[in-house]
């Protein structure tokens, strides 16, 4: 259960809700802010009812929901990114009754009134002999590194509109893998770093097999961050300075380089000559590079900014809001201005007419940036699923991957079970599915299936990604065996399904004869936490809810329920049970006990065999090892095929590992605990031929059932 406003800023949201009588519209307009940064919305309505700027949240569990309740009017505004437009502007059923348009944009103190973010442009020798964009073939060309806006994104969509990329939807390559072919065939030699796939493997094929866009780098065999020819001013280098005969990049860049004025800042004279060069212009002709002539752009990036409802009423009002929001954050120099006004040192918010997001990003050559798709024309990765939460979760990702460039493009298939998804593969109807590791093997067997990517869970798990499951204790406690834990209180990570919390205690007590079955478990220990376990039961008497609830009802109405609701669910929250005091030994995944490294100099483990074990020694000392879930596809598709189907997907685990406030790829999901992945997983990685686990996996899975 998600509770919206933060019961301990009522009384300062009345005061907000006062001093709106002092504003334009006497309204107190509600922003939706991203989970991760709850605590910073807290910060951000304290902050401004001091100063009477009147403003209140909610959250939402990323900014794909929170887009979402813009949309159904239960918030008013969301800061939002250019891809977060197209989702708005995509979804024609809300879309429509939304009214969605952006009224402030995040822009730069240097260039305030610049209608774009930045614009991209192309950059030549003024003495080259070229007069058409097919004159670019077989020229050397400068890159900002691969996957980013000017430098690929921008010139690749242009260039395959115009005809001059040819060979983008190879059905048997990934979307990636055309690009840069496409771009391989039409440059005789290039500067291209970064990281070409999020797979090792296909990284260095890649790198191999293209190696002519690595050929103008500062370390063409690395061909990665840092190059000296990489990046907005690097390209640019590489087109002075190291042969290259074109360079993409953006305008703010090339003024700065050849020393002209930016916006508001004066010329600073540089070593470099403007007049040797020239912008080449989408249309053949070229553009002297001089403080006074505009340059030909191929395409620009939209500003950030702020998009509300139909239903937002003064939009003056609400624009003046947000500007003072700013100015008050950028004063207070509060996280929440970085974290959810998306504003910096350099930036600030600035009102503008509004607009729809679609016309904000037609209006800047940019929708067809996003959407440009190099794979086979069509080319759709099916997901297949047993679950409605899990489709749902599914269909959410697979749209706003598709804004953020994973490709192939996602698409959800449900069945009415697990066999039903494995048959879909089988028979070439789906191309992914997530099973249980210890499904792997007859997968493989029976269905034709092949492994390609597991979940990783960070320090503490096993190179194949299992967790050792494991019992802690304090070290004061004079705990030193299993027999020692009856009529002890536990602390459980989970209840049934749950391979820490509950498979691997279960297991190890019967082993050792101190129960005949999991139902003995709540008679053993006196009072246990096991969240999603009958609420009634001694398995949820340990059990607190939502601690940070001022509210009784509400910490008996979440009290061990299976998701965040209840603050001692997962790994964190048993370990934290156990810090408190409210049991004598926690079972959870070894992960999450290295992970709070700052709370365990008091802890030990609890081994099976007896005796006890420092932290470090979890890969001995454990109760089992948990597989993690795996992505099966196949074994019929080509081996680019799979790669394929790989690659899209470590995209989009690896964008949204790192940035779980644009979607919870990871995490509870709606209330539902471990939808698609588990909620403790921090990523997915590539499975190769040294993966060899299966088998065991399976027998874990029948033993510890």
């Amino acid at each position: 259960m998600r509770f919206e406003i933060c019961a301990a800023l009522a009384a300062l949201l009345v005061t907000a809700a006062s001093a709106a009588n002092d504003a334009p519209s006497g309204r107190v307009y509600t922003i939706c802010v991203p989970e991760v940064y709850r605590k910073e919305c807290a910060e951000m309505v304290k902050d401004s009812a001091v100063k009477g700027i009147p403003i209140s949240c909610i959250s939402g569990r990323d900014r794909f929901e929170c887009i979402e309740k813009v949309g159904r009017k239960e918030a008013d505004v969301v800061a939002v990114d250019p891809e977060d437009m197209y989702l708005a502007a995509k979804d024609n059923e809300l879309a429509a009754k939304a009214g969605y348009s952006v009224v402030e944009q995040v822009r730069t103190k240097e260039e305030p009134d610049a209608p774009y973010r930045y614009e991209a442009v192309a950059v030549i020798h003024k003495d080259l002999k070229i007069d058409n964009v097919e004159g670019l073939r077989g020229l050397r060309s400068c890159h900002t590194g691969v996957g980013r806006n000017v430098g690929y994104k921008i010139p690749i969509t242009k260039l395959t509109a115009m005809g001059i990329l040819h060979n983008l939807n190879d059905p048997e390559y990934s979307a990636r893998e055309n690009e840069l072919r496409a771009l391989s065939s039409l440059f005789s030699k290039g500067c291209l770093v970064g990281t070409w796939s999020p797979d090792p493997a296909i990284n260095r094929r890649l790198k191999q097999t293209y190696s002519n866009m690595c050929a103008l780098c500062e370390k063409p065999e690395v061909c990665d961050y840092p190059d000296l020819y990489s990046g907005y001013e690097g390209a640019l280098r590489c087109l002075a300075h190291n042969d290259g005969q074109v360079a993409w990049t953006k305008v703010i860049y090339v003024k700065r380089f050849f020393g002209l004025p930016v916006g508001v800042s004066p010329a600073v004279p540089t070593a470099e000559n403007p007049a040797d060069f020239r912008y080449f212009c989408p249309d053949g002709s070229k553009v002297p590079i001089d403080a006074n002539t505009k340059p030909c752009t191929w395409a620009a990036r939209p500003w950030q900014g702020y998009m509300t409802n139909g239903a937002a009423g003064n939009v003056q009002a609400m624009q003046k809001e947000l500007t003072d929001l700013g100015k008050l954050g950028e004063q207070e120099k509060a996280d929440w201005w970085k974290d959810i006004m998306l504003l910096d040192e350099k930036t600030l918010a600035v009102a503008a007419p509004p607009v729809q997001p679609k016309e904000h990003l037609t209006n800047a050559k940019y929708l067809d940036v996003i959407e440009r798709n190099s794979g086979a024309v069509g080319k759709r990765a099916r997901w297949c699923m047993w679950e409605q939460g899990a489709l749902e979760k599914c269909q959410a990702l697979a749209k706003a991957s598709f804004s953020r460039e994973v490709r192939p493009k996602l698409e959800c298939l449900l069945e009415k079970n697990q066999d039903g998804c494995l048959k879909a593969i089988k028979e070439g109807n789906a191309d992914l599915t997530v099973v249980e590791g210890g499904s792997v093997a007859r997968a493989t067997k029976e269905f034709n299936a092949v492994p390609i990517i597991a979940e990783s869970y960070g320090t503490g798990a096993t190179e194949f990604s299992e967790r050792p499951a494991v019992a802690v204790v304090r070290k004061s406690s004079g705990i030193n065996k299993l027999e020692d834990l009856r009529g002890k209180k536990s602390c459980h990570s989970g209840y049934q399904g749950d391979f820490s919390g509950w498979s691997a205690p279960v297991h190890a007590l019967k082993s050792k004869g101190l129960i005949t079955s999991a139902d003995d478990v709540a008679d053993f220990f006196s009072a246990s936490c096991a969240p999603g376990a009958p609420v009634e039961s001694n398995l949820c008497k340990q059990c607190v809810g939502n601690a940070a609830a001022n509210d009784d009802r509400v910490r008996s109405a979440t009290k061990c329920k299976p998701n965040e609701a209840e603050t001692f669910r997962g790994g964190k929250g048993a370990l934290e049970c156990l810090l408190q005091g409210k049991g004598d030994v926690a079972f959870l995944p070894l992960p999450a006990l290295v992970s709070a490294q700052n709370k365990t100099g008091d802890l030990q483990l609890l081994c099976p065999s007896g005796g006890v074990a420092p932290i470090e020694d979890g890969q001995r000392c454990n109760l089992g090892l948990d597989p993690p879930r795996v992505i099966l596809t196949s074994a019929s598709k080509t081996p680019n095929a799979q790669d394929e189907l790989t690659h899209g997907t470590l995209a989009a685990s690896t964008l949204y590992s790192k940035r779980p406030d644009l979607l919870q790829m990871f995490g509870t999901w709606a209330g539902q605990p471990n939808l698609l992945f588990r909620d403790d997983a921090k990523g997915l990685v590539s499975v190769s031929k040294a993966w060899n686990k299966w088998n065991d996996w399976q027998a874990t899975a029948r033993e510890y059932a």
